[in-house]
């Protein structure tokens, strides 16, 4: 059943890449998935873009495992040689868009999701999600569905870890900051130039080190990203817009890194959204330690996925390299898929049966 499984994922997967599924405009892909649980007689449902099942022996007694991945993908970049829609095979690569993320964590998914399926032995339900706008942190995405779906006890989200267990993942915090000043002419020198202001409070995100440090993702991260100021050369700026980039790590929630920038710079500071928090999953947690025993290894991941709109504790585990993901001539090894099915069996099976 697992090598028939394994195959019909790589034809879901390559038809996946031949089918253009930007973030919010995943209709098609949908429509693979909604045929994929049609083929296998499991019972389906849609909320936009989203397809989901739950196992068919689903008692609402047990604790309840999430599997999720993402059929949306990112638009492709200008580097690519090789048509990104084209599903081609070559010395072992698949290539195309979505093949590495995440692709092949979501047919991984399904293929063990279905292998499940019927079993009525089980020590957990499980939930299966399809989800899109994974990519653009939409709110039509998991976000969404997690008033839908039955409540989850844990979750394995799919992503490209090389099959290792990410135990842990950095949140993501956007500032939009306005140093403000007074306007003037630049050549006498009257005004109060908001650039300079914004230097001051750049020096500080540049150099600030927050106390608390993660034993799984270390510092949390600030990066100025993004500056604009003035609109002709002879006019001192009276405001200074830039943009900072967070990495926020599970020592600090993303409200109380936002807390600890306002009370340090002088600038206005917004963020974007507190919504994308970090997330974890204890060591000691069976799923991890099932991946453990059959020779996985553990570390803190420093990308987002959507962990992030989680509460429950979940693990970022998948088949592919998170390095490849966003690249041109984006690939996957096929014999990434078929060991990324064999090892989601088994590491379920672990605390399964």
């Amino acid at each position: 059943m697992i090598n028939k499984l394994t195959k019909e994922a790589i034809e879901l997967l390559k038809n996946l890449i031949a089918t253009q599924s930007f973030s919010g405009e995943e209709n098609e892909s949908a429509l693979l998935i909604i045929q994929w649980f049609s083929d296998h007689n499991i019972k389906f449902e849609r909320d936009r873009h989203n397809v989901w099942a739950k196992n068919k022996y689903f008692n609402t007694s047990k604790k309840t495992i999430l599997l999720n991945s993402h059929h949306d993908t990112v638009k492709p970049n200008k580097g690519y040689t090789k048509n990104p829609y084209n599903p081609e095979i070559s010395e072992g690569k698949l290539y195309g868009l979505g093949s590495n993320d995440a692709g092949g964590s979501l047919v991984s998914l399904l293929a063990t999701f279905t292998y499940f399926y019927e079993r009525n032995n089980l020590n957990y339900n499980i939930v299966m999600v399809a989800s899109g706008e994974e990519e653009s942190s939409g709110l039509n995405g998991l976000n969404s569905m997690l008033q839908i779906i039955p409540p989850i006890d844990f979750a394995i989200i799919g992503e490209p870890t090389l099959m290792q267990l990410a135990i842990a993942e950095k949140g993501l915090l956007v500032l939009d900051c306005e140093a403000k000043g007074t306007s003037g002419h630049a050549a006498h020198g009257i005004g109060d130039n908001a650039i300079y202001k914004a230097i001051e409070d750049i020096h500080w995100f540049q150099n600030f080190e927050f106390p608390k440090e993660s034993e799984m993702l270390g510092k949390v991260k600030m990066t100025v990203t993004q500056i604009n100021a003035g609109n002709q050369h002879n006019v001192i700026p009276a405001t200074c817009n830039f943009v900072v980039d967070v990495r926020v790590t599970d020592a600090y929630s993303n409200k109380e890194v936002l807390e600890i920038v306002q009370s340090n710079v002088k600038c206005d500071v917004k963020a974007r959204s507190l919504r994308l928090n970090s997330s974890s999953i204890p060591k000691n947690h069976p799923i991890v330690e099932a991946g453990i025993k059959l020779g996985r290894k553990t570390y803190g991941s420093p990308t987002l996925s959507d962990q992030a709109v989680l509460s429950c504790p979940s693990l970022k585990l998948g088949p592919g390299d998170s390095f490849r993901s966003h690249t041109a001539d984006e690939f996957i090894y096929v014999n990434e898929i078929e060991e990324g099915i064999e090892l989601y069996i088994k590491i379920l099976n672990e605390i399964m049966l």
